[in-house]
């Protein structure tokens, strides 16, 4: 007999909780506030409409399905399962967290903050959570299929992300590894930088857009379900022993970027979730391109 839905409202502590967390009471966090300029008040006032969210998402739940919540921090820890209805509650970064830890369960994104958040990923209203949960479990439901990057290293340790994957140096220290085509004979142009990021059509509005700007690069930005990728070298620095002839590309379906590393260290991780992060050392490759796996983002 297979399982009812589940539906998962995923969520993250809000600034006003932050501060509780750090202060512990409200009159503390407001007089920390009001020394550096600051009022309390609308600070409440988000947390007040993030939790006025949460709460008509989870009143909108079908009683016959089962439910959860995890909040951020718990994602890397949280068992995601096939029958999941993946819910965020926040901002559009929060699904590109989410993103990461799925494998084609439909999403849908509740804006706690209408007009603070850009609104790309998280496009709803709470209030049209019922409606919403429907489609995703319904045949034939409307969702856009967003691409995802993924890194996958020779000891398959793997990573996926919705906006980027960047790899390079843990500190402000330099990445030294050898950069080529998957698949290319020889070992690649050895190069020194600060990193190399990889990033989608959904990345095209944040740290991609950002390198591909400061490039004047005349290589045309992905949308959000296009299967190609862009990817930048970070101050690469040419010098007698590097290069920095491979410093920007694309890749598109079945193509690869391959980085083999040449220093004690070269962290990778995806959408700013430094604390999930992958580690390569001496000799080791990994391999960058399109993930197999995509965002069912309902629409």
């Amino acid at each position: 007999m297979s399982l009812a839905p589940r539906a998962v409202l995923v969520h993250r502590r809000t600034e006003y909780e932050e501060l509780l967390a750090r202060h512990g009471t409200h009159g503390q966090a407001a007089f920390f506030l009001s020394s550096r300029g600051r009022s309390i008040g609308e600070v409440a006032r988000r947390h007040d409409r993030a939790q006025q969210a949460l709460r008509e998402v989870a009143a909108a739940v079908p009683l016959t399905w089962r439910s959860t919540r995890v909040e951020r921090a718990d994602l890397d820890r949280f068992l995601f399962g096939p029958e999941d209805v993946v819910v965020v509650v926040g901002q559009d970064g929060l699904v590109a967290n989410t993103a990461k830890y799925l494998r084609g369960q439909p999403v849908v994104g509740i804006d706690t903050d209408p007009g603070r958040n850009p609104g790309i990923l998280v496009r709803h209203r709470s209030t049209d959570a019922a409606a919403l949960l429907g489609a995703a479990t319904a045949a034939g439901g409307r969702a856009e299929e967003l691409t995802m990057v993924e890194a996958v290293a020779d000891d398959t340790q793997r990573l996926v992300a919705l906006n980027e994957i960047y790899l390079g140096p843990p500190g402000h220290q330099t990445a030294r590894y050898r950069l080529g085509p998957d698949g290319e004979e020889g070992p690649g142009e050895a190069q020194a930088s600060s990193g190399v990021l990889v990033g989608t059509g959904t990345g095209a509005t944040g740290w991609l857009r950002s390198l591909w700007l400061e490039r004047g690069s005349t290589a045309a930005l992905p949308a959000p379900c296009d299967r190609r990728l862009l990817w930048f070298v970070r101050e690469a620095w040419p010098s007698p022993a590097t290069g920095t002839t491979r410093v920007a590309g694309e890749l598109g379906r079945g193509q690869g970027l391959r980085l083999t590393v040449e220093s004690d260290r070269i962290v990778v991780f995806g959408d700013g979730m430094e604390a999930d992060a992958l580690e390569l050392t001496w000799g080791q490759s990994i391999r960058l391109g399109i993930a197999e796996t995509s965002l069912r983002l309902v629409t």
